[in-house]
This record gives structure tokens, sequence and C-alpha cells, in this order.
């Protein structure tokens, strides 16, 4: 038989054959569900929380999007390189506004009031306690014959560096600031470009009249097509008329920027930078060319005090006399350059080059192994700061024993790979100088604007018949 069941007010009765069998009768009583305010709360509980399980993903998401917009336009130049420059309070404005929102910034690098620095004068020459007074420099000059450079079939030594010999290598470097002041020297002779009239690098008559009339230089180079020429922002009035603004080129960039639009004027000039134009380049390797102007720039500018360096791939955007003022004449220093951002060693720095295909690993090898034979310890600090530089901008005197390093410095890198920033730390511990100043790597970034190389330079073929 069938079960059955009836539902009377809520109860349910259920017979089944095998209770009437036994005369029992099961009875159910099935409760009805609440509907009352809690039963409403816990429905508002479970929709918010299925909206807060989809929405905080999207608000999370939203949020990414306008952090990554808001960089984007932070990082984005705000005026093109061809624009004239703004004024010193519009730079000044600008700056404030970054180190504001970038606190890791603010105690960089302190400048003088915008006031100060256009009425900052250049200082009084300050008497040394050194008693060297001049550093000649070789040319033409007969050099000891038995003794060759290393790997003399790749040699880069030319009628424009002279043949400089591993003794009167190790020579220059015994020449070291400490015994200058010991023996009184009043002079030193090292090779330091310019070997020969025949040896290249010729500009006009022009053009070196202008360079013999520069106190003050900033300076940059573009060899080979290289990268375009970005105008300097950030000075004043009183810089303007100190200082020479000038950008060395062969005729090889200078088509390439006129296929640009950039054509230099009539008065030889290009917004603010007064455009040198070279030509019988001495190397082959415009790296090389384009460390001339970079480390040697006391024997283009005979009569300068002070240069500052900026690679093409920047663009230069403070004051130059309040650039020398903070890093130079505040501290008493003749040198400054930043610290390397990644690396301290500069047997890390080779490793790092040969990785990068910045140089053969053979080339590289040979340079190491004579740092290792001059007792260069592989060690990530000097006097206190990193042990290794980098070198997109150079700040100096013109004084003979910074004259002297650089002189020093250029020849390794001729003698070397041109990676100047592996000879650096090898210069800096032979000649020990007084007043060489790394600042930190915050304070380049508050220097220029990088905005990295545009085009591959192109290889000087050199007329061999």
């Amino acid at each position: 038989m069938p079960s059955s069941s009836s539902l009377i007010h809520g109860i349910s009765i259920s017979v089944s054959d095998d209770d009437e069998a036994t005369g029992k009768v099961r009875v159910r009583v099935r409760r009805k569900r609440s509907r009352g305010p809690a039963s409403a709360s816990a429905r508002r509980r479970r929709i918010l929380f299925r909206a807060a399980r989809l929405g905080v993903p999207l608000l999370l998401a939203a949020l990414a999007v306008c952090l990554l917009l808001y960089e984007s336009y932070r990082l984005t130049p705000s005026r093109s390189s061809t624009l004239p420059p703004p004024s010193f309070a519009d730079i000044s404005r600008l700056s404030r506004n970054a180190r504001a929102a970038d606190g890791a910034r603010k105690s960089c690098l302190k400048f003088l009031d915008p006031e100060k620095l256009q009425n900052l004068e250049l200082p009084e020459i300050p008497e040394t306690n050194l008693s060297m007074k001049e550093v000649l420099y070789r040319s033409s000059l007969p050099h000891i014959v038995n003794d060759t450079p290393p790997h003399t079939e790749n040699s880069r030594f030319n009628l424009f560096t002279g043949y400089q010999t591993l003794t009167e290598r190790e020579e220059s470097f015994k020449v070291n600031f400490l015994s200058i002041y010991i023996s009184m020297k009043k002079s030193v002779t090292v090779h330091c470009g310019f070997y020969n009239e025949n040896g290249g690098f010729r500009v006009s008559d022009v053009d070196r009249e202008y360079m013999r009339s520069c106190e003050v230089v900033v300076a940059t180079c573009a060899f080979g097509g290289g990268d375009d020429l970005h105008q300097p922002i950030g000075m004043t009035e009183n810089s303007i008329r100190k200082v020479c603004y000038v950008a060395f080129w062969d005729e090889v960039t200078r088509a390439a920027q006129e296929e640009e639009g950039h054509t230099i004027s009539e008065d030889l000039v290009i917004g603010l930078w007064r455009i040198i134009l070279v030509s019988d380049l001495p190397f082959s390797d415009q790296r090389l060319n384009g460390k001339i102007p970079k480390l040697i720039s006391h024997r283009l500018f005979p009569m300068a005090r002070y240069s500052i360096w900026v690679d093409s791939k920047s663009q230069f955007r403070r004051d130059p006399l309040g650039v020398l003022e903070a890093l130079l004449w505040r501290s008493n220093s003749s040198l400054a350059l930043s610290e390397h951002g990644a690396r301290s060693s500069l047997y890390d720095e080779a490793k790092a080059i040969v990785k990068k295909h910045k140089a053969t690993p053979e080339e590289v090898e040979v340079q190491l192994d004579q740092y290792r034979r001059d007792g260069i310890p592989d060690e990530k600090r000097f006097n206190g700061k990193k042990a290794l530089a980098e070198a997109s901008v150079i700040v100096r005197n013109h004084a003979p024993l910074t004259n002297l390093f650089m002189c020093a410095w250029f020849n390794e890198v001729v003698r070397f790979t041109s990676r100047d920033q592996l000879s650096f730390p090898y210069v800096l511990r032979r000649l020990r100088p007084p007043g060489v100043h790394l600042f930190p790597v915050c304070a380049r970034k508050d220097l220029v604007n990088s905005f990295g190389h545009k085009r591959k330079v192109k290889p000087l073929v050199k007329d061999t018949t």
C-alpha cells in the first residue's frame, strides 16, 4: 500500500505500511521560516559581502591605472629640447615641486638662492700649498724605443696621442701629489694629446679664437651622427653672460642634424650652443674621439678656469655657476663626478662591460692583468666613498694638478679600453689627488635630464692609402 500524508496547519503526518502494522503514527513538525528583522539583516550582510568581494579588486585596478598615468605624466619632459630655455624661476619652481613629491631628493644638492646666483662671481685664484705650477705636454719629442705598449698590434697610439711607453706611463704615476709636495717640483711633463701638428682634431681659426676667450665652459660632443642637441635650461642671466656652451660636431653629425631641421646659424650657434666643427678626427673609434673634449678639455680651452662636461644623451638643467659653487667651491674640491649607481668595484665593472658587449673579453683582461700587477685591490670603497664613478657629468677646475690627473686618465683610455669608468678608479688610486668629490647619484639626477642615446654613431673610416 502506498504511503500517504496529510498537512494540517503546518503539521505533516506521514503514514506508511509499517506504521499501520505496528499501530504507530510518526508525527514530524516542519517549522516555518522566520521572515522577521533577523532574516533581513542576514540578507543585507550577504549582499554587502558579495559587493566587497567584487568591488575591491576593481577599486585596486582603478588605483593602479591612475598611478601609472600619474607616473607617465610626471616623467614626461614638460618642454622640448628645441624650445627656448625657460626662466630660472620656472626651473626652480619645477625642481621644488619635484623634490616635494620625492622626499628622497630633498637633501641631495643644495643650490644658492636665485638672487645670490644672479650675483655670483668667480672666486679669486687660490694660492696652492703644492709647489707644482705647470704641466708640460710631450710633443714630437724622441721617446724610448726599447719599450713598447702592450698589444702593439692593436695599439691606438698615434700622432695625436704620441707613443707613450710603459716606462713613461709608470713615470707619470710616480709623480703623485705627495711626491710633488716632497720634491718641490715646479713642473711635470706628460703625454696629453695634440702630440703632433699632423695628429688631427682640427678646428678653424675662428673657433680656436673663440675657445681661447672662454673662462667657464659647459661642453658636449656628438661625432658620427650621434645624439640630438639638447638645449640647456635653468641658467641665470649671469651665467648666460659668463659661460660658454660649446658642442663639438663633425660633418656627419651636422648632416644628420640638418635632416632633423637643426641648422647652424650664421653666428655659428644653435640655441645657446656654440657649434665647433671638427675635422680630421684622430681615431676610427668615435668613442675615443669623444674622450678628447670630455677628458682633456684644458687642451682645447687654454684660458678656461672651469669646465662642466655633459654627455650628449643628457640635458643640462642647472645654473653652471651654481653647480660650480655647490660641487667645487663650497667644499674646496677640484674635481667632481657622480658615484656609480649600480656597482662599486672596477673588477665588477669589468664583468658588466663584457656582459653588455661594450668591450671584448680579451681587451678587458689585458687591462685587468695590468691593474693586478700594479697592485690595485678589488675593493668597493676608497676614502669612504664608492671606488667606482659614473662619468656622464664631470665638473672640474683647470688647475695644474687636475690637468695632470685628466691627462693620465686620457692615456689609460687610449692604451686600454675606451670605457673611462674602468680606468678612473685606477688613476685615482695611483695619483691620490686631493679635492676629488664623488657626489651621490641623486645629485647627478638633479643636474641633468637623461634621454638615452637616440641613434648609433657611424664609425670613422680613415683613409690608409
